[in-house]
């Protein structure tokens, strides 16, 4: 049973694998797949669950604090007996000191609670910086995965051009065989199909290395049946842009994470001055503790005896004692007994007075504002950078559309006058130079046509996306 099970178990795993391999991704499950795995959004995670640490930290920098001491000390010679406070001669002692102590803070120049501001401002930034990295990630993909596109549409192209120039290599060797065309003629259109393959290869070649971005960015094994779902793309005619970049950037200034994180750090950036500033001021805590002690040579009185001592005699030579004394007479100390007698709490509150500590306070301070200082340009140059994006997008866009109205007209009428010289060639009304020259145009166009088509779908993409919309084709 235990052997069928292992082999059960090992043929699914690699029905698992074979299906995973032959999956087809779309673009979607491109990106959510990213979103959870990519290396990079995990270390930005963790950095937010640093600072989730450092906040919760500095909470818990307002209650009182609380530790334990205990000291153990074996001396001999002259030496203190800690319990009385006594000097012994030529003896061992053993005394151990037990002790609890507490204080808190009650005011040091709002320092504690600016801190857990500025912790509080540093955490939202982090989540803001893990939704920038998620955003580059998601567009980076996009960028990949249309390249492939394009580029399988490339490969569609070249593949079309080859197929034709092979079906003029048959058309033209029958026509020199029939002694109509000079042999010169078939060996021009053989080189321009030797020329055609070499450009299949590095079409597909193209496609490949694409196929292996995109897995890269991924984070995937490196699987040569990755494959990706192909959706049905609008020509760019069908697809006007709706907002420019002045209105695309008032939109994204108030929802791009770069900006948002920005901000923030400007704000945490104000409390660390006022951090800094609380230097200045008097701090005031109070404190309290509670001890206790043991010595092994520690003695105390296990019962007190009466006796009468003899102070002098009578005229009659009786002696004369002196009323009763009491003797006390010393026993062994219990541990437990010395810790309960030795008990001794304390109260305290202290005010301690910043005088002057090597300029220290001003220079924090002085370095507090430049950092404030940098924080508020560091906004003002991520507003400027994204701006400059949108509106390079939106001209990209733009030119691509034209490009792209243009070179559809233009594939057109090359369209027509290929078909006009490749019919001219069949016949011989036309040589293999003017009949290459006239397909290597058309080849030309049909690229240019596609590659304005999918810069002009990315741009746009980019330009939906900072006005909030998700990426999807």
């Amino acid at each position: 049973m235990i052997r069928k099970s292992i082999i059960l178990s090992i043929l699914l795993l690699c029905a698992v694998i074979t299906g995973v391999a032959q999956q087809s991704w779309s673009l979607e499950n491109c990106i959510q797949y990213a979103m959870e795995n990519n290396i990079q959004i995990k270390q930005s995670v963790l950095n937010t669950e640093y600072n989730e640490n450092l906040l919760k930290q500095s909470k818990l920098g307002q209650i009182p604090n609380l530790s334990a001491s205990s000291n153990y000390t074996h001396s001999w010679g002259r030496a203190l007996d800690q319990t009385t406070y006594q000097f012994t001669e030529n003896q061992q002692i053993g005394s151990l000191s037990l002790g609890v102590s507490s204080s808190v803070n009650l005011f040091n120049g709002l320092r504690v609670r600016n801190t857990i501001l500025q912790n509080e401002l540093n955490l939202m930034a982090s989540y803001e910086d893990v939704e920038k990295i998620k955003n580059d990630i998601s567009l980076n993909i996009a960028a990949a995965y249309l390249s492939i596109m394009f580029n399988k549409e490339l490969l569609a192209v070249t593949e079309s051009q080859l197929e034709i120039t092979g079906q003029q290599v048959e058309r033209t060797q029958k026509i020199v065989d029939a002694g109509k065309l000079a042999r010169g003629s078939i060996l021009e259109i053989q080189a321009q199909y030797a020329s055609e393959e070499l450009n299949l290869v590095n079409a597909e070649n193209q496609l490949v290395i694409s196929l292996l971005h995109l897995q890269q960015i991924l984070d995937l094994p490196i699987d040569t049946s990755f494959e990706i779902s192909i959706p049905d793309l609008q020509d760019p005619g069908h697809d006007p842009l709706i907002l420019d970049a002045t209105e695309v950037y008032r939109i994204a200034e108030q929802e791009m994470p770069e900006i948002r994180s920005a901000e923030l750090v400007m704000e945490s950036s104000e409390k660390g001055l006022k951090i800094a500033e609380g230097g200045r001021y008097p701090s005031l805590y109070l404190s309290a503790n509670y001890n206790s002690g043991y010595s092994d040579i520690r003695e105390q009185v296990v019962e007190v005896n009466e006796t009468q001592i003899p102070i002098g005699e009578t005229a009659g030579g009786e002696p004369v004692f002196s009323y009763p004394t009491e003797i006390p007479v010393y026993g062994r100390y219990p541990f437990f007994e010395q810790v309960r007698d030795n008990r001794s709490a304390g109260v305290g509150l202290g005010l301690s007075i910043p005088i002057f500590n090597g300029w220290q306070i001003n220079t924090s301070i002085a370095n507090a504002r430049l950092t404030l200082e940098n924080a508020e340009l560091e906004l003002q140059n991520k507003k400027l950078m994204l701006y400059a994006t949108i509106q390079q997008a939106y001209a990209d866009a733009l030119a691509a559309l034209k490009k792209f109205t243009a070179t559809e007209q233009a594939l057109i009428s090359m369209e027509e006058s290929f078909k006009y010289t490749e019919k001219k060639f069949e016949v011989g009304l036309v040589n293999t130079v003017d009949y290459n020259t006239s397909k290597n145009q058309l080849t030309a166009t049909q690229s240019e046509l596609l590659q304005a088509k999918y810069d002009f779908i990315f741009k746009t993409k980019i330009l939906n996306f900072y006005k909030g919309e998700p990426i999807t084709l």
